[in-house]
């Protein structure tokens, strides 16, 4: 059996330099994900969503996002877990990206606000009707007896709203405006490439290279 101390890999599928990269980093991670989708990676939208609240213990789970544009990274969730409650003590966070099959990691941080109430209409209503009942159901992060009890409040909320369940004032979206953004590339003999993007200004990026 081999020591998991023992476990190695070399990095040498692609490269990141500054000539190559977008000087906006908005660009680069449409272009990363892009590829993503185009590789067929498992889950390309997958996406580590770390959070500290009040208490300040960090947190980690992971979610999907749902839309990215200049205002920031957007993701949907019930308000009242977690994530939720932590959020609402401490707005800031962090996401991670891991596409292993490419060798890349993108992480980004900052400020998270809650979507408008009609953008969270607006995605509540595109979802399956098993997924818009199970928003209903799961009293999510509480503790439960047993699974029974999702199963029994499904099969109550499907009841009760049919097919047109509304969205339940808990459920909603995030957006995490970011002020920072780094792109890894793993690279041989753990020279890696680093990017880093920090907001300098008003749609003003500063970009610099760390050491792996």
């Amino acid at each position: 059996m081999s020591s998991i101390a023992d476990l190695r890999k070399s990095y040498e599928r692609a490269e990141l330099s500054e000539d190559a990269s977008h000087a906006d980093p908005l660009q680069q991670f449409d272009q990363w994900l892009q590829e993503a989708i185009r590789s067929e990676v498992p889950e390309p939208n997958a996406m580590t969503l770390a959070t500290a609240g009040s208490d300040l213990r960090p947190s980690t789970r992971v979610v999907l996002i749902k839309g990215y544009d200049a205002r920031g990274i957007v993701w949907y969730t019930n308000y009242d877990s977690r994530k939720g409650r932590e959020l609402a003590g401490n707005p800031y966070a962090a996401l991670q990206f891991h596409w292993v099959e490419l060798e890349r990691v993108v992480r980004i941080e900052g400020r998270v606000e809650q979507v408008s109430a009609e953008d969270s209409d607006a995605y509540f209503n595109s979802r399956p009707l098993d997924s818009r009942i199970g928003a209903w159901a799961s009293p999510q992060s509480q503790v439960i007896s047993g699974r029974g009890v999702l199963v029994a409040n499904a099969a109550k909320y499907g009841a009760k709203f049919l097919l047109q369940p509304p969205r339940p004032p808990h459920w909603g979206g995030y957006r995490l405006a970011p002020d920072r953004w780094e792109f890894w590339q793993g690279r041989p003999s753990r020279l890696h490439d680093r990017l880093r993007y920090t907001l300098a200004g008003q749609d003003s990026w500063t970009r610099e290279r760390l050491a792996p």
